[in-house]
């Protein structure tokens, strides 16, 4: 069996028997226009195949290797379930303690909601909000909001269920909850993840809350495709601030980190006493069911599907299977657990790469739960080629904007001045040097222009990717008021156009 590799040593290829498994995988993979990939299989407890290559993006030549820093996105969600039921096991929290009792402020937009949501409902995407509501406080980022504006901002987002009636998955409430953690341990969330996870499990890269890139180092930028090419996108600058989405999605760890994460889930005596058995039954237990995919039926010959505290949960070839997947703009992660063998794998990608993600880990899982089934990684992207074939056959694809011109002023006179929506705060639509312009004070990253097609307009936006526009629709209502409408049927559900509902509240400067 493999060790870790010693640092900076990661090998452009596997090396050892796994290699011959697992090399095929990543090359084929890595034929889908990926920047830089690293990847780790547990099996038995021992690390059997690293694996890790391709451009950092930091600096001209530089390649990631085992100790290179990735955005692990919303494999963060794990690491807060577990910092969470660290203390609970000190007597710090219960899982069953109202939320209002750590977070005085919160508010839901049904009081009755606000009193009995309990910490342990901020972990299982049970709230009652829709998919992703109120994540454009959190994204694009770099933003200008706090995690105070994101607390205040929670009573002014409209339930599309009632509480606990279904699952719908959500980032707010683990921002949340990150601050439960931080009001119940007495230190700021980023300290005590570092002292309770990071430090007892020897997870020596991983970053959380400020950080300086620049001492740091060896830090994987995202990468977006353009012109057939990954180029780098949303790079660091020196400095990584203290993101209020840490608790949801804003950790950084590299692969070794990640290789140890699963080590020590998977077999608790490498460290003795970091969490008892009780509260990692806790983690893993179904807490929330989730609607079953045909897909997932389908590839894992899966039965049930179900949402721990801070994991998926579900069956594949009849073996348990702990998992979860992180997405940012130009960053993956994905890392799967078969707990009953104590095997696991573990994905890191530092561009925009869904389908190379998927097909990875699901062949590199299949080696183990149904080996004599042959699937490869080819085969798989082939298969979600052919669902997207039948998706744009059904017209489920972002129209044709070519034929757009900028809105003429005089005709959008009447809708001009600024704005505000009660969670996302205040925004200009008002003419500027290239035409009318959309622009929200406080995330940078969401201003454009204002684009007519037909009868019909939109934002462009300046430095997001063409799948993140938006239709703008104006009101003549009094006083006048304008919504956003995805293009892109497959937009990214954070971006959620259809909660935001601005009102006019004054002129143009």
């Amino acid at each position: 069996m493999l060790g870790l590799l010693v640092a900076g040593a990661a090998p452009a290829a596997g090396t050892g028997p796994a290699a011959t498994v697992f090399d095929p995988m990543v090359d084929q993979a890595r034929q889908r226009d990926v920047a830089g990939m690293a990847m780790a299989v547990v099996d038995q407890g021992q690390v059997v195949y690293q694996r890790a290559e391709g451009p950092r993006g930091d600096a001209a030549g530089t390649q990631v290797d085992a100790d290179t820093l990735f955005k692990i996105a919303s494999n963060s969600k794990a690491m807060t379930a577990a910092l969470l039921a660290r203390l609970v096991e000190r007597g710090r929290l219960r899982w069953e303690d109202p939320v209002i009792r750590y977070i005085p402020q919160f508010r839901m937009h049904d009081p009755w909601v606000t009193r009995n949501m309990q910490v342990r409902d901020l972990l299982i995407h049970n709230s009652g909000l829709g998919l992703g509501a109120g994540d454009l406080m959190l994204w694009p980022e770099p933003n200008r909001f706090t995690r105070q504006d994101i607390i205040a901002g929670l009573a002014h987002l409209t339930p599309v269920t009632s509480f606990r009636s279904g699952y719908a998955y959500d980032n707010l409430m683990y921002v949340v909850a990150g601050e439960v953690a931080a009001a119940a341990g007495g230190k700021p969330y980023d300290q005590l993840l570092r002292e309770e996870v990071f430090v007892p499990l020897g997870m020596d890269r991983c970053q959380v809350g400020a950080w300086s890139v620049a001492q740091v180092g060896n830090v994987a930028q995202p990468h977006r495709l353009a012109h057939g090419r990954p180029v780098v996108a949303g790079a660091d600058g020196d400095t990584s601030p203290d993101l209020p989405s840490m608790a949801a999605g804003g950790i950084r760890c590299s692969l070794r980190d990640m290789t140890r994460w699963m080590q020590v889930l998977l077999d608790p005596a490498l460290v003795p006493g970091w969490l008892g058995s009780a509260q990692r039954q806790a983690v893993w237990t179904a807490h929330m069911p989730m609607p079953l995919g045909e897909r997932q039926r389908r590839w894992d010959n899966a039965h049930f599907f179900a949402y721990g505290y801070g994991w998926r949960l579900s069956d594949m070839d009849g073996q348990w299977k702990v998992a979860h997947t992180g997405t940012l703009s130009g960053m993956y992660s994905s890392l799967a657990l078969l707990p009953d063998r104590r095997a696991g794998v573990v994905i890191l990608i530092n561009s925009d790469a869904d389908d190379a993600r998927t097909a990875l880990m699901q062949a590199a899982l299949k080696h183990y739960t149904a080996p004599a089934a042959g699937e490869t990684v080819a085969g798989y992207l082939q298969q979600l080629d052919a669902e997207r074939a039948v998706r744009q056959s059904a017209g489920q694809v972002r129209p044709d904007t070519g034929a757009s011109r900028p809105a003429p002023l005089t005709a959008s006179a009447r809708w001009q001045g600024r704005y505000r929506d009660p969670w996302l705060g205040e925004a200009s639509l008002c003419p500027g040097r290239d035409g009318l312009r959309l622009q929200v004070d406080k995330s940078p990253q969401l201003r454009g222009r204002v684009m007519q097609l037909g009868d019909r307009w939109w934002v462009q936006w300046d430095t997001l990717g063409r799948d993140t526009d938006a239709w703008l629709q104006p009101d003549d209502g009094t006083p006048p008021s304008v919504r956003l409408a995805a293009i892109d049927p497959d937009i990214d559900f954070s971006y959620d156009y259809q909660d935001l509902h601005f009102t006019r509240i004054g002129d143009c400067p």
